[in-house]
C-alpha cells in the first residue's frame, strides 16, 4: 500500500473468490492454515475454462505452499505466537518492553 504498512494475511478454510483475488494474496507475509481450501474458482469452473483436468488437491494449502503461493503453513494454536514474532521481527514492538521510555 502507499502507507508502507506491514500486512499479514491469514488464509483459513475456505478462502475463495474475491477474497483470494484481492486482499487475501496481497500480504507481505501470507500464512495459511493446514488443509485450508484456497481457490479463486471451483475446480469444475477452472477445468471448463482451461479445457483440461487440474490435479486433485490443487486447491489445498499444502499443494499451493509447494508452488510458492504463500509463506508458512501454521496451525491455529501456535498462530498467536508466530504473529507476535513476525511483528517483533519487523520492528513494530520492542523485544524488551522495559526499553519503552
Amino acid at each position: 500500500s502507499n502507507k508502507k504498512l506491514f500486512y499479514v494475511s491469514i488464509l483459513t478454510s475456505p478462502t475463495t473468490g474475491g477474497v483470494t483475488a484481492s486482499f487475501g494474496m496481497l500480504g507481505d507475509i501470507i500464512i495459511a492454515e493446514p488443509n485450508a481450501y484456497i481457490a479463486f474458482a471451483g475446480k469444475r469452473v477452472i477445468e471448463q475454462k482451461l479445457n483440461k483436468t487440474i490435479p486433485e488437491g490443487s486447491q489445498a494449502a499444502e499443494y499451493l505452499f509447494h508452488k510458492g503461493l504463500f509463506n508458512p503453513i501454521v496451525p491455529r494454536n501456535p498462530l498467536k505466537g508466530v504473529l507476535s514474532e513476525l511483528v517483533q521481527l519487523h520492528g513494530f514492538f520492542p523485544l524488551n518492553q522495559n526499553s519503552i521510555k
